[in-house]
């Protein structure tokens, strides 16, 4: 990662003690980051992963006026704990702050400082993902505001037609698929949509995507659940049923924590004892312990994922169709269920907390189960989203 930094001094300060004070947080933010910080021109500042302004003492602000209408928002401001750089950082913040400007003081240990600098590239770094589709016709509380995607979470929306897929698929082959053990003919037709996918993907230069995929059902005679699950694996983050709300989530997910999620249904809630099951015909393989190959539920064809989750910590997350307004709880994977009236893949999980939230107001119906406690990070991260 590339940061460059554009310094601010006042005339009243010794120059050569600045520098050598600006060097050592340098180096020492380097010595514990993959990160290449270096100083730059105003000219050369925004020709990097991230831009911060490094406020070097006190008087600094009529520089920062002086300047600003060469620099560009969002303004973060890199300070230290001498020559005044905190005190001359807040009046320009302030200042930001004032005129609806987005400004942020980098400020406290070294540690903290990287950790929010990785936050905030990762936060603006732009994504592109592909609504292959539509949202299906069931999911009438999943529909977005495309603007709102990309000025919320920096995610460009681009619609595909199903059309493309299917063109596509009579176009692919099977040389490299991976081998599964199961029935021939219904791997060829899923590994041939797992390769239209990978194309789709690249020609569009998607990051991830989500499918409309009951449609394939009566065009191609099978079903997408393999392929989202090895995209997801991958680190391609991929929803079914063109459910736009639960991709983003996926993705913020994937951001935040770094792992891939399992977009589940809610099949049957305990309010009294804090239970529910979750389930679906798939998930990343990279998130089970063992898993076999079966039929997709409601179609009784193709290729699903009956997975084995590991019995442990887990968050569950959902983000509204408003893209700002979320719900988060975490809980316990209690067991794996094997239950023929339910999609393949099947867990209980005991709720800690909010499980009244499912039959009071719900954020539709798919929800995004990952393993470990994210609760406070997830809450951080989205507090942030204005």
């Amino acid at each position: 990662m590339k940061v460059n930094i554009f310094p601010l001094v006042s005339s009243l300060h010794n120059q050569n003690k600045i520098n050598k004070a600006t060097q050592k947080l340098l180096n020492e933010l380097m010595s514990i980051s993959n990160i290449d910080f270096k100083i730059s021109t105003i000219e050369e500042l925004y020709d990097c992963d991230l831009s911060l302004i490094l406020i070097q003492s006190g008087g600094s602000e009529g520089l920062f006026l002086e300047n600003f209408s060469k620099l560009r928002g969002p303004f973060y401001l890199l300070t230290y704990g001498n020559n005044n750089s905190l005190a001359a950082s807040l009046e320009i913040l302030s200042y930001l702050k004032d005129n609806n400007l987005d400004g942020e003081v980098l400020h406290g240990p070294n540690e903290y400082i990287i950790k929010r600098i990785k936050e905030i590239t990762k936060s603006n770094t732009k994504y592109r993902f592909g609504v292959i589709g539509k949202p299906s016709d069931w999911l009438i509380a999943s529909n977005v505001n495309y603007q709102t995607a990309k000025r919320l979470h920096n995610v460009e929306l681009v619609d595909i037609s199903i059309d493309k897929v299917c063109d596509c698929y009579k176009e692919s082959n099977n040389d490299k698929k991976p081998r599964f053990n199961y029935d021939e003919n219904e791997m060829d037709k899923a590994l041939r949509l797992h390769k239209a996918l990978e194309t789709i993907k690249e020609e569009y230069d998607l990051d991830g995507l989500t499918i409309r995929c009951f449609d394939l059902l009566g065009k191609l005679k099978t079903t997408s659940c393999l392929s989202l699950s090895l995209l997801n694996k991958e680190g391609i983050v991929a929803t079914c049923e063109g459910d736009i709300p639960t991709m983003i989530s996926m993705h913020l997910l994937n951001t935040i924590t770094n792992q891939v999620g399992f977009q589940a249904n809610p099949s049957r809630i305990d309010i009294e004892n804090k239970k529910m099951i979750l389930a679906h015909c798939t998930l990343p393989l990279n998130m089970v312990e063992k898993y076999y190959l079966d039929t997709h539920f409601e179609s009784g064809i193709g290729v699903a994922i009956k997975g084995y989750l590991k019995e442990e910590k887990v968050t569950i997350f959902k983000l509204s169709r408003n893209l700002k307004d979320y719900f988060v709880t975490t809980g316990r994977i209690i067991r794996n269920l094997e239950e023929s009236n339910l999609c393949r893949t099947q867990i209980e999980v005991e709720i800690d907390k909010d499980i009244e939230y499912f039959l009071n107001r719900p954020y539709g119906n798919h929800h995004v189960v990952i393993y470990g406690d994210y609760k406070n990070e997830i809450k951080d991260y989205m507090n942030k989203i204005k």
